[in-house]
């Protein structure tokens, strides 16, 4: 059915709404219960909403409820309603209180927490009644899902190069290179300079991903030199700084991280012509969406707080 004037006004919100909580909720009783209304009414409203539509939004049996291809992809529109309408509401908040209004961030472990607390620190000195959710994913691709189905406003942190995403948009602040590492306290944080050959034979402990390794051999191999042997592989950064900060195991930290708070992590770059890559630090949004004011506060001091470090 094409949309029109007659369409426009026969779609109510409210069962838009009740649509959305019955496929979260899985059946039409916990979406009663949920919106404390009966269940015939929730029943009713779907109805009008198929004979309006004129296809089947929901495949019912004895087990709950499902969408149909026409449910999903209704449910995936309607999603951008109510974030557009809820920026809406929190916009007109933000123009009556500009110290107020709400900000969701998206990042991951990878991201420095440090970076990620000094933009809030400085906000929060401005803005005292702002509020921040902040949201870590496992991966990129996690927290760029988290974006697209409009959980978060924004994503600091990491970001992908080259950007091949053609629904996101990528603002790089800064490209964070990664180096050898070690405790304060070890023979290698002595020295004032040190040849690749001589941490050949050193444990290390390295990211385990398909980015990292293929870095971390190409290192070596480029100086004609033999990888390290003794590897611990892991998923955790924490684990990382961990084993380096132990001064027995080398490992990979980034300038960003390290200028942030090395001391606290115990670690310190090593002085060797070792680099293994560069991650891009960045702003990532969803293209065609509408950025609320308490978000480009967060982008613009997010800027700020970054400038010092791309042009050291």
């Amino acid at each position: 059915m094409p949309w029109d004037e007659r369409m426009g006004r026969r779609l109510k919100l409210r069962d838009l709404y009740i649509l959305r909580t019955a496929i979260e909720r899985g059946s039409m009783g916990k979406a009663a219960t949920h919106l404390a209304i009966s269940q015939p009414a929730i029943s009713k409203s779907i109805t009008d909403l198929e004979q309006l539509l004129g296809v089947r939004l929901l495949e019912r049996d004895r087990h709950g409820i499902e969408p149909t291809a026409y449910g999903a992809a209704f449910l995936k529109w309607s999603a951008a309603v109510f974030d557009d309408l809820r920026q809406g509401v929190e916009e007109i908040d933000f123009l009556t209180d500009p110290s107020a209004g709400r900000v969701r961030v998206g990042t991951s472990e990878g991201t420095p927490a440090g970076l990620v607390s000094s933009v809030i620190d400085r906000l929060f000195r401005r803005y005292p009644r702002l509020k921040f959710n902040i949201v870590q994913a496992a991966t990129n691709d996690l927290q760029y899902r988290e974006l697209r189905e409009r959980n978060v406003d924004l994503v600091f942190g990491r970001v992908r190069s080259p950007f091949t995403d053609g629904d996101l948009n990528a603002e790089v602040l800064f490209h964070d290179p990664f180096f050898p590492v070690a405790g304060v306290n070890s023979k290698w944080a002595k020295k004032r300079t040190i040849e690749p050959v001589e941490l050949v034979n050193e444990p290390w402990c390295i990211p385990d991903d398909n980015v990292f390794l293929p870095a971390f051999v190409q290192a070596f191999r480029t100086r004609g030199l033999e990888v390290p042997g003794g590897i611990i592989h892991t998923n955790s950064i924490q684990l990382l700084y961990s084993m380096a900060a132990t001064g027995r195991v080398l490992s990979l930290g980034s300038a960003l991280r390290l200028r942030l708070g090395g001391k606290q992590l115990g670690v310190k770059a090593l002085e060797v012509d070792l680099r293994f890559l560069t991650y891009a630090i960045g702003i990532v949004t969803l293209k065609n969406r509408s950025i609320n004011p308490a978000a480009q506060l967060f982008i613009d001091c997010a800027r700020e707080v970054i400038k010092p470090f791309s042009t050291a």
